[in-house]
């Protein structure tokens, strides 16, 4: 479901790079300042969010990473009898 508001979707359904692209969009608004105190709450809040959701997608990411490594770690699942190269 979209956002009406702003027209984005909500943090939740974000990919990684959108929610990345919009959280430097938030930075750079409240670093440019002039935004009323609630402005800048609710912008504070969606970069909460935003870096949430980041945070997820690259946590999942370093799992499947880790995850791959330790099976090359273990050796080859093939268990086919074969030589492991030239011998």
């Amino acid at each position: 479901m979209e956002d009406t508001s702003t027209g984005t979707p909500p943090a939740g359904e974000m990919g990684y790079e959108q929610a990345r692209d919009e959280l430097v969009a938030v930075v750079r608004r409240l670093e440019a300042g002039g935004s009323t105190l609630e402005e800048s709450l609710a912008l504070w809040e969606r970069g909460e969010e935003l870096a949430a959701v980041c945070r997820r997608w690259l946590e999942g990411a370093r799992a499947r990473l880790d995850a791959v490594l330790a099976e090359d770690e273990e050796g080859p699942s093939d268990d086919t009898g074969a030589a492991d190269g030239p011998g």
